[in-house]
């Protein structure tokens, strides 16, 4: 018998190897940059993970690892299996379980072979084929690693070709083994407007499992994102660390079990809930994704790592351009007509972004959109709202010298419509029981390819008969209740084939419309996942934009994803001045969503001002290194820089996250990532109008200095929010 390591970590063609086929065993150091994930097979040809830390610059050392852990007998002998299966000798958690067309529920995959292709000189991709001896069951598993970001993607295909059907019911992405003296676990939790809360516990024995059954906005409750620090909690500068997170957006599971042997096993992928699959002979399965990364230097250097290979490889032209935009939503909610949006779009020109977003309640005439209890699903403009259609307002905004998009939210379905009178058979619901709303609307079969071509069709009207539009807010309020497709032959394949099904439409609508820019919006940040972003090139993180609440937020969610990625608008809420709530929204993707004709003069100014600013420094905080100073968390000030990869000019945003009796910065700051040897000057931008920066501009300091000492913002009650240039001045 022989297993195999499914979730084969961190691999580079060039570094792979193995011992001739004539050996008893077979060693894959799977290596990158930093890090080596050693897989090993035993006499019996089962395949175990021995080792995960830094590579060893001597790869035949790696044959002594397994002789140096003396611990409690593994009775299996597959204990540290990575892709472990049920119904033979595996005694935990399996990452696949099957029925054969006989009925038996036995499975053992043993290693046929492996090979590797470099795809790039950065990039390869291992394969390793798997057969279970009884059955003409086979399992590929697939390891793509990224060798200079430390970034592994691991997936699994699994095909038989048995004389009947095969139910899966569960068909994880991947597996992992760690070994350390403990691990912690830091998790997010949440809701609307209350997103991206975090918790740092001990993982004690048994099984932690992360999940969500939610079928749509599945981050809502909690992500699928997640950290592992091993022997202690990891700081942002020290501590090994091991981020993870499925691809894919829908229900998730990892499971984290901590076993006798007290080693840690995950195994990350699709939620098997209610979802058990039959696959017929001869189809193959393919699982989604499971994203990892290891930093033995902290979750500083993690985040570092996974935000470049975001940027070059992942997020929808992650390297390119945004548009800074003004939404409407604040300013009339559903309450608008022509005029009044036109004036609001000679208002976008004033302010100095590039468009103007109009968002829900457009559409609909039998039932029109003017609250959200109906007319969602009628994409029709509102002849009342809008006699002239949306192509007036396109026209209008490129009079203006600016650009125009428009909030859409296809997926879903108000009771109180024509697509719900026409199509109930669209509608995801059971026949016999009452319907049960999530904010007063439900969910359109997407398993259903007219449904799949009716989303597509939502969109691509609006371009068809707009070809200058040039944004989409893509929304997803609804959440899954009495899940039932009523054009779908096995109901056990809904959940899964939803997804799917939001996928096809979203390469569709790529193929023929691959720049246009998009906003993943969920409520929030109900839907956040690197499945979903090669199709967005932006998030909505949440519909809280309390700034106060957003720099917790934004610090949380900076683990995973980049700036480039994250929009941050300016509202009314809280009760913060415009200052701060404009110098929170720059830490992301700049937008406003406030009345700017009611804004007083200097609030105005100071905006202009800010938004000139930020087209300077856009290259720098959407493409630069980010560094975590100081956490809100833990301090009175929060602190955030980022720095360009020539180490010459940066930004650091510091902000006041405590109103306690003379709260401020008290200690100094220190900086990281500078040049030690370098000289550098710090001036404040974003001054208030009629106010005076109380830092000297005029100084220098080494950049040893700033990141041994530190710098004072002076943040305080009267500067609660400072933003200050770095720029080397030698």
């Amino acid at each position: 018998m022989k297993r195999i390591c499914a979730a084969s970590w961190l691999i580079s063609a060039a570094l792979l190897w193995q011992v001739p086929a004539t050996a008893q065993s077979v060693t894959i150091p799977v290596e990158t940059r930093n890090n080596a994930l050693v897989f090993q097979t035993d006499a019996n040809k089962n395949v175990g993970i021995i080792y995960l830390g830094s590579k060893l610059a001597d790869q035949q050392e790696y044959n002594q690892v397994a002789a140096a852990y003396k611990q409690t007998t593994d009775y299996s002998g597959v204990a540290n299996a990575l892709y472990s299966t049920a119904g033979t000798r595996n005694l935990f958690e399996p990452a696949l379980s099957v029925t054969h067309a006989d009925g038996n529920n036995s499975l053992d995959l043993q290693y046929v072979r492996h090979e590797t292709k470099q795809l790039d000189n950065n990039t390869s991709l291992l394969s390793i084929y798997l057969k279970d001896p009884v059955y003409p069951f086979e399992v590929t598993l697939y390891c793509k690693t990224w060798f200079n970001e430390d970034v592994t993607e691991q997936w699994s295909e699994i095909r038989h070709t048995e004389k009947g059907k095969v139910t899966l019911h569960k068909y994880a992405s991947a597996g992992l083994y760690l070994r350390a003296n403990s691990f912690w676990l830091r998790q997010y939790h949440g809701d609307w407007a209350r997103e991206m809360q975090p918790e740092e516990a001990r993982l004690t024995h048994g099984i932690k499992t992360l999940d969500s059954k939610l079928g749509t906005r599945a981050n809502l409750f909690q992500p699928s994102a997640f950290m592992v620090s091993l022997d202690q909690p990891a700081t942002e500068d020290a501590g090994t660390v091991l981020y993870g997170a499925v691809e894919w957006s829908g229900n998730f599971r990892v499971d984290l079990e901590l076993d006798n042997r007290d080693n840690l096993r995950i195994i990350a992928g699709v939620n098997n809930y209610a979802s058990p699959y039959t696959l017929a002979s001869g189809e193959v399965f393919t699982t989604p994704a499971f994203l990892s990364v290891l930093s033995t230097k902290g979750k500083g250097e993690a985040s570092r790592k996974l935000h470049s290979w975001a940027r070059n490889y992942k997020i929808l032209d992650g390297k390119g351009n945004r548009l800074t935009l003004l939404n409407n939503w604040e300013a009339t909610y559903f309450d608008f007509n022509e005029d009044k949006l036109k004036a609001l779009l000679k208002d976008t020109k004033k302010l100095g972004v590039d468009l103007f977003l109009l968002d829900d309640g457009w559409f609909a005439n039998k039932y029109p959109r003017n609250d959200d209890h109906a007319g969602l699903g009628d994409w029709q403009e509102n002849k009342k709202k809008l006699p002239n259609g949306i192509a007036t307002l396109v026209q209008e905004a490129q009079a203006n010298g600016v650009k125009f998009g428009i909030w859409v939210e296809p997926e879903m379905v108000s009771p109180k419509s024509e697509l719900y009178e026409q199509h109930p058979d669209w509608v995801v619901k059971q026949p016999n029981r009452p319907e049960h709303y999530f904010r007063n609307q439900l969910v359109l079969d997407l398993s259903n390819p007219a449904v799949q071509d009716f989303v597509f069709g939502v969109v691509d009207n609006l371009f068809t008969k707009n070809p200058a539009l040039a944004y989409i807010k893509w929304d997803c309020n609804a959440i899954i209740y009495n899940a039932h497709a009523a054009k779908l032959g096995n109901q056990s394949h809904f959940y899964l084939q939803y997804v799917q099904g939001l996928y096809q439409v979203l390469k569709r609508l790529r193929a023929k419309y691959p720049t246009v820019p998009m906003m993943l919006c969920s409520g929030g940040g109900g839907r956040v996942d690197y499945a979903a972003l090669q199709y967005f090139t932006e998030f909505w993180p949440s519909d809280n934009t309390d700034p106060l609440e957003r720099v917790f937020m934004q610090w949380d969610y900076s683990y995973f994803y980049p700036s480039v990625s994250m929009s941050a608008h300016v509202t009314d809420w809280g009760k913060q001045p415009i200052k701060y709530r404009t110098d929170v929204a720059m830490m992301g993707k700049l937008g406003f969503d406030i009345v700017v004709s009611h804004l007083e003069e200097k609030d105005l100014r100071f905006c202009q001002e800010a938004l000139k600013n930020y087209e300077s420094l856009k290259p720098v905080i959407w493409q630069g290194n980010q560094y975590r100073l100081q956490s809100p968390h833990d301090h009175a000030v929060a602190a955030i820089a980022y720095l360009n990869t020539q180490q010459t000019r940066g930004v650091v945003f510091n902000y006041l996250v405590n109103n306690r009796y003379e709260a401020g910065s008290v200690l100094p700051i220190k900086l990281k990532g500078l040049d030690p040897a370098r000289r550098y000057r710090l001036q404040e931008l974003n001054v208030y109008p009629g106010t005076k920066s109380t830092i000297d501009s005029s100084k220098t300091y080494s950049g040893e200095f700033l990141m041994t000492v530190g710098y004072n913002p002076d943040v305080k009650a009267s500067r609660a929010s400072v933003v200050l240039e770095i720029i080397a001045t030698n």
